[in-house]
């Protein structure tokens, strides 16, 4: 089915074609499916074709599109996607979020904008300023609204949501339908219908996956040994901890592999200007936390390496759908030691089959452990036992609900209220 049978204007059209669509996945015909497949266009071509209505039919301009992200980098990629959607509209559109100083932000608001992106702590910082005029809301998204209420954020967003007129569309895109998110539809949402495309717990199809069994001491250097081979072309690789992809990082440019991090401890600059850098070409490996997992939406991954073992089967899902996006084909790989067997079995329980089991040829598994360090621990970075709980962005704290299991496909609840 062709973008023009869905009703969109032709200056939208335009643009589409212009970015190099051209039909439009189950997610942005008709629903929410797995991740990777372009849900944000599901939710941004429609709208970006309600507000020209509302402009010619001489509805006053202001703030009628409001969507919430966890992330900044998810803001970013949010208002990439709008402004190639909308490149030939006169819609205004401003960003928000932490990191960065909040004069510009300031300034966009008092301006006078139609859409804005935000996460929902610096958002409420700048109204509670009384910055931005939302009395003229007719939007508003939800967007991964599972990680925003694990990452603390349900406070923030009962606050702004309190705020915004009764009267308005609510959607909610989230990879789950627990007990708390249903509770959310429940507070923000009227009779919502629920849209679902794809099974749940499955990553997209086009992701090949594999596990390396190796001991703990030898990932960095079976990372390395696999990163000789040049198919491995645009890889991301994620950690658990900040501090070991920093590690990781300094081991793949020691030994010639162009690498950039993202992760909370670094700027909101270093971490836009690694972002582009990668996409761009300019370093081969990009290093990052499931702080970003959400949030980096880059053409072409080749591989998505697992690092460190996710402990939640959710996060597994996630990571690897940056690959096998928009019907691409990618590899995902994931190192497990003897002590990730058990979140293993529960992962394929999860995803409903088997992932296939595979030695490196070449790589020498029997190098032993390096001694102890003088202090009594070992050396080469953190054991199993250290394992650190999800990391929060810099604009929120962290919040509870992380330990609940939850399904990766994508629901969408759509009402208007």
């Amino acid at each position: 089915m062709p973008f023009q049978t869905l009703g969109l204007e032709a200056n939208i059209l335009k643009a589409i074609q212009e970015a190099g669509y051209t039909e439009p996945t189950p997610i942005q015909a008709a629903g929410i499916a797995q991740t990777g497949t372009g849900k944000t266009a599901a939710f941004v071509l429609p709208i970006l074709a309600k507000l020209r209505q509302m402009t010619a039919a001489g509805e006053k301009r202001g703030i009628r599109v409001l969507v919430l992200a966890p992330t900044r980098e998810l803001v970013v990629q949010i208002h990439e996607n709008v402004r190639d959607y909308a490149k030939h509209l006169p819609l205004r559109v401003a960003t928000v979020f932490g990191g960065v100083g909040e004069r510009p932000q300031i300034e966009a608001l008092r301006s006078g904008v139609d859409l804005v992106i935000a996460t929902p702590g610096r958002l409420l910082d700048l109204t509670g300023q009384r910055h931005g005029d939302f009395s003229g809301l007719a939007f508003l998204v939800l967007d991964e609204a599972d990680r925003m209420l694990d990452m603390g954020f349900l406070p923030s967003i009962r606050r702004i949501v309190k705020g915004l007129p009764q009267k308005r569309q609510t959607l909610m895109f989230s990879a789950t339908l627990s007990k708390e998110i249903e509770a959310l539809t429940h507070e923000f949402q009227r009779a919502p219908k629920t849209v679902q495309i794809g099974r749940r717990s499955n990553p997209a199809e086009t992701v090949t996956q594999l596990v390396y069994e190796v001991s703990h001491h030898l990932k960095p250097a079976l990372l390395v040994h696999l990163l000789r081979d040049p198919g491995f072309n645009t890889v991301l690789v994620f950690t658990r901890t900040k501090h070991g992809a920093d590690r990781i990082a300094r081991k793949l440019e020691s030994s010639g592999i162009k690498t950039a991090t993202i992760h909370s401890n670094r700027s909101q600059n270093q971490r836009l200007r690694a972002l582009k850098d990668f996409k761009a070409g300019a370093v081969r490996v990009l290093v990052a936390t499931d702080i970003a997992a959400r949030g980096i939406d880059v053409d072409g991954i080749s591989h998505v390496v697992n690092f460190d073992f996710p402990m939640h089967s959710e996060d597994y899902v996630h990571r690897i759908g940056r690959t096998g996006r928009a019907h691409a084909v990618g590899d995902a790989i994931s190192f497990v030691t003897h002590e990730d067997h058990g979140p293993l079995k529960a992962l394929e329980r999860f995803i409903g089959r088997g992932i296939v089991r595979k030695r490196a040829e070449g790589f020498d598994y029997s190098t032993p452990a390096p001694p102890p360090a003088p202090d009594g621990g070992a050396r080469g970075g953190r054991g199993p036992s250290q394992a650190c709980p999800r990391q929060s962005s810099g604009s929120g704290s962290q919040g509870g609900g992380g330990g609940q299991q939850r399904r990766g496909g994508y629901q969408s609840r759509v009402r208007r209220r």
